[in-house]
């Protein structure tokens, strides 16, 4: 069990850990007031957590395909008293024409599988929330594209080498890239993670914001990493 914002977060022995990804990504979103967001890939559901933490105003509907996560998202929800703002599908994000209506989302958030189908990098065990076997970049930015209305914003948290496939498939949805933050493990380090937000039906024009740094030279917090893990304020 773990806690932050004020949310407590459970999952089964098998999944990850709470990490700065979602942490970031949680952050990283604009979100307007009274937002519906939705979640795909949700897991157990600890996007949809944080941003309810986060944000006490928005209202976030979760799409996760495999049964397990989805069981502990029921129990996150109920441990933190979250029914009537946070609801958890046991659906295929694939498939969300057939559930949700067009345009019902101010906002669309995932911290989607990493790598490709068939991956050597991943367990079995983890093959669903780590690869593409049940969702590619090209299936979630078409779900995102549906759920948003013109103006609405998609966020994410990918690996730096899927950059170009990330922004071609948006483009494709027509979801314009606007916003791109690079995380670095140190200042001197390689980009580990890229967080990307776009609009659909926007206009060109990319903003960059200045790289996020976990750690010092000497391998203590920096201020903006203890920072992301507080309830309030700007993220750094």
């Amino acid at each position: 069990m773990e806690e932050i914002f004020g949310i407590q977060i459970g999952q089964s022995e098998q999944g990850f850990p709470l990490g700065t990804d979602s942490v970031l990504l949680s952050r990283f979103l604009t979100v307007p007031r009274s937002a519906r967001i939705a979640d795909l890939g949700a897991g157990c559901g600890t996007l949809g957590l944080l941003l309810c933490g986060l944000h006490p105003d928005c209202a976030v509907t979760g799409l996760e395909v495999d049964p397990q996560p989805w069981g502990f998202a029921q129990e996150n929800i109920l441990r933190n008293s979250l029914s009537s703002r946070m609801e958890v599908l046991h659906a295929d994000v694939r498939q969300v024409r057939a559930f949700l209506p067009a345009g019902s989302f101010d906002c669309v958030i995932s911290n989607p599988p990493y790598f490709p189908a068939g991956s050597g990098k991943v367990s079995q065990q983890h093959a669903i929330a780590r690869t593409e076997l049940c969702l590619n970049l090209a299936q979630l930015c078409d779900a995102a594209s549906w759920l948003l209305p013109s103006g609405g914003r998609f966020a994410l948290v990918h690996r730096p080498e899927r950059l170009c496939d990330i922004i071609w498939h948006m483009r494709q949805c027509g979801i314009e890239p606007k916003r791109i933050r690079f995380v670095r493990h140190k200042a001197n380090a390689p980009v580990c993670l890229v967080l990307i937000e776009g609009r659909r039906g926007g206009k060109a024009g990319l903003q960059y914001d200045p790289d996020f740094i976990e750690f010092n030279p000497d391998g203590t917090e920096t201020e903006a990493y203890r920072a992301a893990y507080q309830r309030t304020g700007e993220l750094l």
